[in-house]
């Protein structure tokens, strides 16, 4: 036997992997949920370590990055629970495709900070839409927020997280229907990705 599985191609060693991948699978996915069980755990709901600390931390970083659309959104009693409740929990893999899901999260895990960098790429998600979220209604934010637009370039979020890990996002202010002029010209974007 020379080793080679002559059908696949495949090496008695790459053949042992294969077997194995369920074991190492399980292991790694313990791995994960090990760090992310606080989440889970409804004692510690609103502990430093809980849920709702983790989703008052987005919006703190929302209104500390874009005190415009956090006033947009909390104004309308728009909830974080409603949106990033799900989002953090389920770290984005219901948002997004997974060939995309498997990047963000190879961001995720390679960030020394890794899950703040998850808040930082969900307040990304958050200022990429602030057109549509200042501008819209409850109803229409509601819509973005839990059915977050497929279209979405995942690597300018991605530059955009970076940005505001760095401190460096700049935003400008948008109009809304009350400040908007009576003649805006052509349409523009509703969201700061094609900025960037």
């Amino acid at each position: 036997s020379s080793g080679i599985n002559a059908e696949y191609g495949v090496t008695d060693s790459e053949e042992s992997e294969v077997q194995h991948a369920e074991a190492d699978a399980f292991f790694c996915f313990t791995g994960l949920m090990s760090e992310i069980k606080d989440n889970f755990i409804k004692i510690l709901d609103n502990s430093q370590c809980g849920i709702t600390h983790n989703m008052d931390s987005l919006m703190n970083m929302l209104r500390d990055h874009d005190p415009q659309l956090y006033t947009a959104l909390t104004g309308r009693n728009i909830k974080p629970q409603f949106f990033s409740f799900r989002w953090l929990t389920l770290l984005l893999s219901q948002e997004f495709l997974y060939p995309e899901i498997q990047r963000l999260w190879d961001s995720f895990f390679a960030d020394s900070e890794r899950f703040r960098f998850l808040l930082y790429f969900c307040c990304a998600m958050l200022v990429a839409q602030r057109t549509r979220l200042i501008n819209g209604d409850f109803i229409d934010n509601m819509k973005v927020l839990q059915r977050y637009p497929i279209e979405t370039d995942i690597y300018q979020l991605l530059q955009l997280a970076c940005q505001i890990k760095d401190g460096k996002l700049i935003l400008h202010t948008v109009p809304t229907e009350s400040t908007a002029p009576k003649n805006p010209g052509p349409a523009r974007s509703t969201g700061i990705l094609g900025s960037l």
